[in-house]
């Protein structure tokens, strides 16, 4: 090699040299020496979540909430991402909301509050799902702590913090990857009674429906474009903080009996939601109202929902809302 040969050869490994300093530096900084495009796999055939009924890449870990609904702690965040949210009375004849996520998990979750008797009822029908709650009355506290739930009670989970914008107890919200992380154990997505699919015969053409509660009032107005039920609560549409408003694919109005609880919240004996046994139900989906039967045998196993000439009645793709409320007196709820 002649001498100009070896002095290029020594200025281009002397370039490569500082590039690649360069580049360890950039790495350093930054954690990456590039963007990495976000991943997207793509759904198995025939994968879909038995919440939804919407293709999924797996079948996640159920994580259910405990969601603060009067009217000081709207609008709500994360809620749109819900697989599932179930409205139960609560004393003064209040609702209160529980939101059951995973398929989609938002990052920040709330506002959370305390659970109540019903829930665990509720609850169980998911085998060990993950519960994320402000606490309980000191009664029912042990009682949550025995329940086959992974307890992420605020007073023990990490992932809760408090937004100095909102007043105290509406302003407690949950950090959804610390809740997961501590979740570990939790059952995946499994069966609960739903079916999805065509739009059944039959059914009432219907452009709205209402349920209330002593206190509380829910009214789904269907919006073809959105292809939703779009709920306003109280009588103005419920908005969501990442954007536009609650409202789901399929809206469940599931009649049933509402008694007491054994533990008392404030002095009393808030309302007991009963979820098992058996009754009367409205389905709202595409625009059309369908009176069905559910009946829920144990606690341990799901809710059929079927219709007069004895098919199961199938539920629209995407974020169902079921409403637990009081029976009519012309259409009494059963249970054993």
């Amino acid at each position: 090699m002649t001498r100009r040969q070896r002095t290029i050869a020594i200025s281009v490994s002397a370039t490569a040299a500082a590039l690649a300093l360069a580049i360890g530096l950039i790495v350093a900084l930054t954690g990456s020496s590039a963007p990495a495009p976000p991943a997207s796999p793509a759904s198995p055939a025939g994968l879909v979540s038995p919440f939804t009924g919407e293709p999924v890449a797996e079948l996640g870990p159920v994580l259910a909430l405990k969601i603060d609904n009067i009217k000081q702690a709207r609008p709500p965040t994360g809620l749109r991402s819900a697989d599932i949210i179930y409205s139960l009375p609560v004393e003064g004849g209040l609702s209160r909301l529980m939101a059951v996520f995973s398929s989609r998990v938002p990052p920040v979750i709330g506002p959370v509050r305390s659970a109540r008797e019903d829930d665990l009822e509720l609850l169980r029908q998911f085998g060990r799902p993950a519960f994320g709650y402000s606490g309980a009355t000191p009664h029912l506290l042990p009682f949550i702590h025995r329940a086959r739930i992974v307890d992420l009670y605020a007073g023990i989970a990490g992932g809760y913090f408090r937004d100095p914008g909102r007043a105290a107890p509406h302003n407690l919200y949950a950090r959804s990857a610390t809740l997961l992380t501590e979740a570990r154990g939790a059952s995946k997505a499994g069966d609960i009674g739903f079916r999805f699919g065509p739009l059944p015969a039959g059914g009432r053409a219907v452009s709205s429906y209402s349920v209330s509660y002593p206190a509380a009032s829910f009214t789904f107005r269907w919006s073809a474009p959105d292809k939703r039920w779009l709920v306003s609560m109280d009588g103005k549409p419920s908005t969501a903080v990442e954007g536009g408003q609650l409202g789901g694919s399929t809206v469940v109005i599931q009649y049933t009996e509402v008694k007491t609880s054994r533990f008392l919240e404030y002095g009393s004996r808030p309302p007991y939601a009963v979820s098992t046994g058996s009754g009367q139900a409205v389905v709202l989906r595409d625009g059309r109202a369908f009176d069905v039967h559910w009946s829920r045998p144990s606690a341990d196993g799901g809710t059929t929902f079927t219709l007069g000439s004895g098919q199961r009645m199938t539920f629209a793709p995407g974020q169902v809302w079921v409403i637990l409320a009081s029976a009519p007196k012309s259409a009494p709820a059963t249970h054993g």
